[in-house]
This record gives C-alpha cells, structure tokens and sequence, in this order.
C-alpha cells in the first residue's frame, strides 16, 4: 500500500486543475473566484482523504481523473436553491412544514408579474398623488366583508403584536384562561402580549369562562377585551365560553374595544362538515367585533400576511403605529391578497382556491388516482394496495377533524420503506410521503393531479 506522501505527490496544482478545458468553462458561466474557492475545497478535501484513510494507488487514481467532474457537481449543488417545490403527499392540507396553503396557477403568476414590474403600491392613480399601500385590498376587503377598514403585516402574529402595542401598550387585556395558546415554533400568546407592552389579565378558567367573568375584570385599566380562537386544540366536555354577540354588547356597554384573533381566516361558512367549528370572519365582523385579524395563507388560501378587519379609527391609529413599518407586507403579497379576494368577489373561490379544491374532492375521485398509480408500480420492486384512510386540514385549523380518503399504501419488496422515504424526499422534486408498519402512505387529496405522473415515474427505480 503506498504511503499518503507517495498519493499526495500525484496531487494536481490549483493551476493545473483551473487549466483544464472543463474548469475554464465553469469558469466562463459562472465566476474565476467561485470556481477557484471550490477548487481548493475539492483538493483540500482530498488530501485530508488520503491522508486519513490510504486508499488504495487505482482508488486514488480514479478520484483524481474525475476532479473536473467532481468540481462541476460541487459548484451545480451549491448553487442550486435550498428552496425547493415539494410534491405534499402526506394529506395535511396546510402543511405548516411545507409552506401550509398553495396557491393557484393564475394567482402566482399575478405575483410574478407584479414582482418584475413597477407597481401602483402606494399611487393612487385616481387621484395622481401619493396613496396608502392598503388602499386596493381595502376596499376590497371593505365590500366583500362590511367592516370599515383593513390592514396587512406579514403574519398573523405581527398582526395581533400591532393591534396590542397599538392599542394596549402599558394597560390591561382581559383573555380566556382558556385561550392562552401556544402556536409553532413554542410562540406563545402571554409571551406575545409582554413583549407588545401589554399586560395580561386572565379571566375564567381553562374550561368555562363566561361574558360576567369578563365583567367583573374590567377596572380603569383595562384597555382591550382579547377573544383567541385556539386553532390547534380543543377543549370538549363540560365546556362553556361566550357568544360573539353578547361580548359585543358588552364592549360597548363599558367603551372597551373587543378584538378577536380567529387565526385560521375561514371568510365564510361553506357546507363542508371538518370545518363546522371553524369560526368565520364574516361571523365575526357582522357581529360587531371592533377588530378581528387572521393568517392569509390558511383557510383564507392566499400568500403568508396577517390582517387586520375593523373599524375605521382603530386601524388608523394601527396603521400610524412606528412599528407598522417594520411588519407591513410588500407589492407581491398585496398583489396576491387582492388577487385572492377577487376569487371570492367572484363566487368562484371554493372551485378556484387550491385548498378548497382539495377538501372538495370526493373521496372516489382519489381513490381512481391511487388505482392509476397502483397500476403503474413495478410489480418486481413493489407490492401496492389502495386502502381507506384519512386527510387533515392541518396549518393550525379544524384541529382534530378529518376528511375521509384513500391511500395507496406501497411496500418495497427489497429494501426498507424508510430508506425508500428518504430516497423519495432527497429526490428533486421531494416527495413527502408517511410511513407506517413498514409501507408508505401516499394520500393523493394533497398532490395535484398534474403531478401524478412524476410520482408514478419516482417508483420506477429500484428502492435499494
């Protein structure tokens, strides 16, 4: 076995290496210095190589004759985006992991239009002078919904941050004990609340609160009356919290703003049963909630934006907060909600919006599809069979309820199924699938139809 020292004197220079017909023409589409830093990493990982483990003379050989390969596949891999398109088909609708709702085709290309042009963000072009930037998703909003005035900041939570510091900074909100939530990422509402300024005041208890235990905790400091709708559990039983309308009644009765947060921004009630009790934001603004903020990228079905409904001068005194700056959205997110909110003017969202598509489509339907993909497996590298199962909502709404489906539930007849999930999450594009008791589950309810064929073509391979 020759020595590390004997291998290392074959070692190419940087030089040598940069001279070769294959680095130069890396180097003529990307950069000299991009191709040089990845060159020296190459040949610097090498020699730790041969140094750490003395290969064998041909083994050392045929690495160096592949070098210009190699540094071509290093700098293909770095600069390649980490953000990368995802085939879901694990049957969480609103996959917080993977970006929760998808938007439409046409949707998205508004938003790349707007993003390679100027735009008329803040132009009224009415007028020909300077507007506001909610000026168009206002009145959007105003029409469709009845409320006086809307905002947008970048998520829900910048959303309920704002309406807090701007109106409860230094005072008392009175909330649920039972709906100090806890959302991803160990978010906490108390924690949101201290760092907006504002001082928690727990009313209730974890079950039962009633409208007379808000009642009793007003006093002289209380600001705000803070409902949160708790998106991601559920307290059943011997449970109690009050209506929308009589805590309406009592926010004007004692001059106290009500504000609810409802997360999940369902617009309005739709016959389908996983999402009867998700409360609805026309429910709410028509009850006479002073201000209800909710997510644009969950059951509302647009890009990621919290927004604020209510009224006029509450969102004004919103909208001049110094902190309003450092969460509002850009010309691509308004372009997006606008866009979004047309689908709704139109009647049309529930066939157009991706989300509800997904939870429409009857569970026959899928199970063809997961026939069609059945049929296609290898019958030498997998066993397949479409078998009954269940798709969630997901993305913090409807917690616990579910919608009936089929899976198509594959076995590899050599390998594991968990090395076979690997392989299918590191290919490009990903596919996220489940893995129980050794098979994979697919649910086809979250995979569009226009990729059934790449997923068909991703179990011709062989799983080992």
């Amino acid at each position: 076995m020759p020595s590390p020292s004997g291998l290392l004197r074959n070692l190419p220079s940087i030089d040598s290496l940069l001279k070769h017909e294959q680095a130069q023409e890396l180097a003529r589409r990307h950069s000299r210095e991009l191709v040089l830093e990845e060159a020296r990493s190459l040949l610097e990982g090498l020699r730790r190589w041969a140094s750490r483990d003395s290969p064998q003379e041909d083994e050392f050989a045929q690495r160096l004759e592949s070098l210009p390969q190699q540094l071509e596949s290093r700098i293909k891999e770095r600069l390649s985006p980490l953000l990368r398109r995802v085939i879901n088909a694990s049957g969480v609708i609103l996959h917080t992991n993977v970006g929760r709702a998808p938007i439409s085709q046409s949707l998205a290309q508004s938003m790349i239009e707007m993003a390679g042009s100027y735009s008329s963000l803040e132009y009224d072009l009415s007028q020909g002078r300077r507007g506001h930037r909610d000026l168009n998703f206002e009145s959007r909003a105003v029409r469709l919904l009845g409320c006086e005035a809307a905002t947008v900041a970048n998520n829900n939570a910048a959303a309920l941050f704002l309406l807090l510091n701007t109106l409860a900074r230094g005072k008392e909100v009175l909330v649920s004990r039972g709906e100090l939530i806890e959302i991803g990422g160990s978010f906490r509402l108390p924690a949101i609340m201290e760092s907006s300024g504002a001082r928690l005041r727990e009313v209730g208890t974890t079950n039962r609160t009633r409208v007379s235990d808000y009642r009793d905790a007003i006093g002289e400091d209380t600001a705000l009356i803070l409902r949160v709708h708790p998106s991601n559990y559920k307290i059943v039983g011997f449970a109690q919290a009050p209506g929308l309308r009589e805590m309406a009644q009592l926010s004007r009765e004692r001059g106290i703003p009500l504000a609810e947060d409802v997360g999940s921004g369902y617009l309005f009630r739709t016959d389908h049963d996983c999402l009867r009790q998700e409360p609805s934001v026309s429910e709410a603004v028509s009850a006479g909630i002073d201000l209800v903020c909710f997510s644009g990228d969950k059951l509302l079905g647009g890009p990621q934006a919290g927004i604020i409904l209510g009224r006029r001068d509450l969102i004004s005194r919103i909208r001049k907060n110094p902190l309003m700056r450092a969460c509002r959205v850009d010309k691509v997110t308004y372009a997006g909600l606008e866009r979004t909110l047309i689908e709704y003017e139109t009647g049309r969202w529930q066939e157009t919006i991706p989300i509800y598509r997904m939870i429409s489509t009857p569970p026959e339907e899928i199970r063809r599809r997961a026939q069609r993909l059945r049929d296609s497996l290898d019958s030498s590298l997998y066993a397949g069979q479409v078998i009954e199962g269940e798709s969630l909502i997901g993305g913090g709404s409807a917690p616990e309820e579910r919608l009936p489906t089929w899976l198509l539930a594959v076995q590899p007849l050599t390998g594991s199924a968990s090395r076979q999930e690997r392989r299918l999450r590191q290919r490009d594009p990903p596919i996220l699938v489940r893995v129980e008791q050794d098979r994979l589950l697919l649910d086809l309810r979250t995979v569009f139809p226009r990729d059934d064929e790449e997923v068909a073509a991703a179990f011709q391979l062989d799983p080992t």
